[in-house]
């Protein structure tokens, strides 16, 4: 009797403790002491929680009613008291009863699930529309209309490739900061149409009661309606290689007039910043833009050494193909390497981007000097598309 009071103790502790555990509070996470679900910003995230509750309300009082029944029968009618087994073999009124009462409590959970998974799936009359698409490992996002329409950009991991690998201490952002988040205005109706360049991604807000999968070759789409300007946060949830714990999502809902305001600015930026690929671009020019777009998209795989991660990432270092004909290193950026974690980049870089990536990968390390085609130009990656 003792041991079993003190094994019932021990569960009830683990239970309190459990039940008053100190949870860090922390934006678009959980709330301190919080045992609810955490609350979105959308109709569709208070329409989950509330079938969440409905369901389980449900569960609990068919749980009661079953087991009430069962434990008051094995009480009441037991053998001892000189009661004997009954039957009610294809008793009319039974048979009835457990088909009927199981059809209707299924209907009555099926019809407002359905309700809520229609709502989910129609991204009709939307305000706006952004394509997403997924990267290894990466996320990319262009404007299809509106007055954003043309803008596009990638949102990689803000957090220092050093405090990954160092194990520094973590802030409060750790491993959920991008460098460009979505930006969309609050209230209205945000359709993301999805896909992947590479293997399958899917994107996740919790806050906005979003989670579809990105597929290679295929578009699907999802929707939101912000109703509260904030950032939001959420990760790819779908098991996409190495750096998959590393491809965060961040949303900022502004306002409208701040949205607008964002539009300008990103307008600008792509005008100043766009490339012009007749241009006469030296050797140095070409260098230099690569260095940052190495930085931008390469360094996590093959390293700011060009060392690579043995076993998984080669080497750039006095790798055979950066110093061979530039043909094959072309080929190789621009349509990647299938089987393995080598993404084609056509899609993401446009002609001078990827001249000067591969340039500074022919100069940088111990490559400089050695190989052959040393410089490559924007004409010569515009031929090989």
């Amino acid at each position: 009797m003792k041991k079993w009071r003190g094994i019932l103790g021990a569960c009830a502790l683990l239970i309190g403790q459990v039940a008053g555990a100190q949870v860090q509070d922390m934006p678009g996470g959980p709330k301190v002491n919080q045992l609810n679900l955490h609350e979105g910003v959308t109709q569709i995230t208070r329409d989950v929680m509330w079938l969440h509750w409905m369901l389980l309300t449900i569960c609990i009082v068919i749980f009661i009613g079953v087991f009430g029944v069962m434990f008051y029968s094995i009480w009441a009618h037991r053998k001892s008291r000189g009661h004997q087994a009954a039957t009610f073999h294809e008793h009319l009124g039974v048979e009835v009863a457990w088909t009927v009462i199981p059809f209707i409590i299924v209907i009555a959970m099926a019809l407002p699930a359905t309700k809520t998974v229609v709502a989910m799936k129609d991204t009709s009359s939307a305000d706006l529309t952004v394509k997403v698409t997924g990267y290894q490992w990466k996320w990319g996002y262009e404007y299809l209309d509106g007055a954003a329409a043309g803008v596009k950009f990638l949102s990689t991991l803000a957090t220092p490739r050093a405090q990954i690998e160092n194990r520094e201490p973590k802030g409060e952002f750790y491993l959920m900061e991008v460098d460009n988040p979505l930006v969309v205005p609050v209230d209205k109706k945000v359709r993301v149409v999805l896909t992947a360049a590479d293997v399958i991604h899917s994107w996740m807000v919790p806050d906005f009661g979003v989670k579809q999968d990105a597929i290679p070759g295929f578009l699907r789409d999802a929707w939101f309606r912000a109703e509260k300007p904030g950032i939001y946060r959420g990760q790819c949830a779908e098991l996409c290689g190495k750096d998959h714990a590393f491809m965060p999502i961040v949303v900022e809902v502004k306002s409208q007039a701040d949205y607008d305001k964002w539009v300008g600015e990103q307008q600008k930026k792509m005008a100043a910043s766009a490339d012009d690929p007749n241009k006469e671009w030296t050797e140095a020019e070409l260098v230099a833009r690569g260095e940052k777009v190495f930085g931008a998209n390469c360094v996590a795989c093959h390293q700011a050494n060009g060392k690579g991660v043995p076993g998984s990432f080669p080497a750039l270092d006095g790798d055979k193909i950066v110093l061979g004909p530039k043909a094959e290193q072309i080929k190789t950026v621009l349509h990647g390497r299938p089987g393995t974690a080598m993404a084609p980049f056509g899609g993401q870089l446009n002609d001078v981007e990827i001249a000067a990536v591969i340039s500074y990968t022919r100069h940088a390390w111990s490559n400089a000097g050695k190989g052959q085609d040393p410089t490559v130009l924007p004409k010569d990656v515009a031929a090989a598309r």
